[in-house]
């Protein structure tokens, strides 16, 4: 039936009369999974660590990673970008799953249909949507789009978990629909404790904390030489048992190559052997110089050694972070991270020149993640408040960050700074401003707020 004739009345329409788009939203892919990328994470970023996933990962899930690269090139309209991944992924499965290529390929022509869709090339679409028909039908699937077998639950796992941490419940229930079929599988096996590492990290659950230490421990014991295990099972065993968690992370420092890997070896020891933290993240920059957050995370080794150094050293010591958050920013130019620590950097000596990143910043906010946008009117609050000493405009940018709708740290802070503020204008009897502040803060209170504490800046307007 060609798609302008007469469709099949009500409950009588067939897979081929349903509207292309109807049939695409049934597939199981990036497509049409949630993952809040455009609002939570920005896609240039992933991007960047996904090259490195694909480029290190120790389990035969290659083709996840591709076919996920795929789906953040199409968030950049990069569609001949986002094909060539798709078309490395089908290498990478011929590679690694000789003999089940097509249950693992489904995801990928998934995202082949919905890319040559926006495209326009509706009968290749039709061409992968036929493939991905035929491989449900000879699975039995009661659907002929959709088949939940455990490579696609894999599939979906590896993609969560790229995404965020924040992800890992969601992962974790993937991975155990694909082990309940195939309880033996390696790769299940690392994704479910990668996950459960996850959930402990993002809610500090003891009972995911108990379920990746147990999990880690068995793959470490099936795969010595898997680095990312081990530093992952060391940070659980940061606290309980440091001779063995720094036992686990010597031997990750001496063997990985993974530049991921070695930069949270150096989060380990951040705070304690800041000059060792340094040394393995050094390491890590000549390994691979063009990731950007090796060296946003050597500037703020230097931003910490900053705090605290000799008149006579801060010179240098500012040099050595001004020129590592430069080397971020032109690894990833979108890094707003980046910038604002660049920022401060140059206002020791410029506050012009960090007054100017912040109103670039600024002029683009609209564009960013929620969470950069809060980023960015933290960080312009403060330097209106602690640099010009405005505290009515600062008021203002704080509660135009506060009020995006967003769970953070960033606006934790900004709570505290609105706080903060209200507080002086109360000392100023300036009630006015006071109440429209703290009217501000309670029509946002969330019931699950947790008070953090401020960043313990003094206040330089009293005098005012």
């Amino acid at each position: 039936m060609r798609r302008w004739e007469r469709s099949p009345g009500p409950g009588l329409r067939t897979a081929s009369s349903l509207p292309l788009k109807e049939k695409l939203q049934a597939l199981q892919c990036h497509f049409t999974w949630d993952f809040e990328i455009r609002d939570k994470v920005d896609a240039v970023h992933l991007l960047l660590t996904v090259a490195l996933r694909i480029a290190h990962t120790p389990y035969p899930n290659q083709a996840a990673y591709l076919a996920l690269q795929a789906y953040l090139c199409h968030l950049q309209e990069r569609y001949e970008d986002a094909l060539q991944s798709l078309k490395k992924a089908e290498e990478f499965l011929a590679r690694d799953h000789p003999g089940n290529v097509p249950r693992q390929a489904l995801v990928i022509y998934g995202n082949y249909a919905w890319i040559y869709y926006h495209l326009a090339h509706y009968d290749v679409v039709e061409r992968y949507l036929d493939q991905v028909s035929q491989i449900c039908r000879s699975l039995n699937s009661r659907s002929p789009y959709t088949a939940l077998i455990p490579e696609v639950h894999a599939h979906k796992g590896w993609s969560l978990l790229a995404t965020g941490f924040r992800n890992g419940q969601e992962a974790s229930k993937c991975f155990q629909r694909a082990l309940a079929e195939d309880e033996a599988n390696g790769e299940f096996l690392a994704g479910s404790a990668i996950a459960a590492f996850a959930s402990w990290i993002h809610s500090h659950d003891f009972e995911y904390k108990s379920d990746a230490k147990k999990k880690l421990s068995a793959i470490i014991q099936e795969e010595p030489q898997n680095y990312e295990a081990k530093m992952y099972l060391a940070k659980i065993l940061e606290r309980r048992d440091r001779p063995q968690a720094e036992a686990l992370v010597e031997d990750v420092v001496r063997n990985s190559r993974d530049p991921e890997v070695l930069r949270n070896a150096a989060k380990f020891f951040q705070g304690e052997f800041l000059e060792e933290t340094i040394a393995i993240l050094e390491r890590a920059i000549s390994l691979d110089p063009t990731y950007h957050l090796l060296h946003y995370d050597l500037g703020r080794c230097y931003k910490e050694k900053l705090a605290v150094a000799d008149t006579g050293r801060r010179e240098e010591i500012l040099a050595a972070a001004t020129e590592a958050f430069k080397m971020a920013v032109q690894k990833d130019p979108a890094f707003v991270f980046a910038k604002l620590a660049l920022a401060e950097m140059l206002g020791q000596k410029t506050p012009e020149y960090q007054e100017e990143i912040y109103l670039n910043l600024l002029s683009e906010v609209s564009t960013l993640s929620k969470r950069c946008q809060q980023a960015v009117y933290l960080h312009w609050g403060d330097f209106l408040l602690y640099t010009r000493e405005s505290l009515p405009e600062a008021a203002e940018i704080y509660k135009a960050g506060f009020a995006i709708a967003s769970t953070t740290q960033e606006k934790k802070t900004l709570r505290n700074r609105l706080q903060e503020v209200a507080d002086v204008f109360r000392q100023r009897s300036q009630t006015t401003e006071a109440a429209a502040i703290q009217h501000v803060l309670e029509r946002n209170t969330s019931p699950n707020y947790k008070k953090c504490t401020s960043h313990g800046r003094s206040w330089r307007l009293e005098r005012q």
